[in-house]
């Protein structure tokens, strides 16, 4: 019954009421942005959802898109600025994600939407991570975040998977809420503290 559809309820509903709580503060991170890193404000990339459908997730931009002298894109540390890392620290970045909510693309709670170059790399049970919809925050972000090791953060994901429930949603929205006051686990960047999954299963496939 939760899974099914009270889960869906639940992120449309709060979702909405975000949106219109918090669009005083989502007018404020946008204008910043434009102000201080520049436009476009939003940051749009494909991920991966539920039963692996490829869709278009929505931050505020903290990087800039400065270049070296041959035009190419300078490394990620380089490119983030100091307000960048602010709105990391503090999540206000992933604001935008009320709207992938809204349309279904994301779950308030779920495994993390990672990068669509990552799907031939899960090994058959990580895989099970896609069954259900993608979350703003998940059981690894609660016990870590970018801290974790690749594998610790999919066997998470699986977890959290196999005992959906309202009672661990609850448990994992109150926890986001600490991790982000106590700004635990968090990165300037995950590209910039650890390696991708690609680099660190490139021929170790499972």
């Amino acid at each position: 019954m939760y899974r099914g559809f009270l889960k869906r309820s639940i992120d449309i509903i709060f979702s909405l009421l975000g949106l219109i709580i918090l669009s005083p503060i989502f007018l404020i991170v946008y204008l910043s942005v434009i102000l201080i890193i520049g436009r476009p404000a939003f940051f749009k990339q494909e991920r991966v959802g539920k039963n692996e459908r490829i869709f278009r997730i929505y931050k505020f931009r903290t990087m800039t898109d400065a270049r070296d002298k041959d035009g190419a894109l300078l490394s990620d540390e380089e490119r983030l600025t100091g307000f960048g890392k602010m709105l990391r620290a503090t999540s206000l970045d992933e604001l935008p994600e009320l709207f992938n909510i809204l349309k279904g693309d994301m779950s308030f709670v779920g495994p993390r939407p990672l990068l669509v170059e990552y799907l031939p790399y899960y090994t058959k049970k990580e895989h099970r991570r896609h069954d259900v919809r993608p979350g703003l925050s998940g059981l690894s972000q609660v016990n870590g975040r970018n801290l974790l090791g690749w594998d610790d953060r999919l066997a998470m994901d699986i977890e959290y998977v196999k005992k959906v429930s309202f009672l661990q949603d609850f448990k994992i929205v109150f926890s986001t809420f600490v991790v982000v006051f106590k700004r635990s686990g968090i990165s300037d960047g995950e590209s910039a503290t650890m390696k991708t999954l690609v680099q660190e299963r490139s021929g170790k496939r499972g």
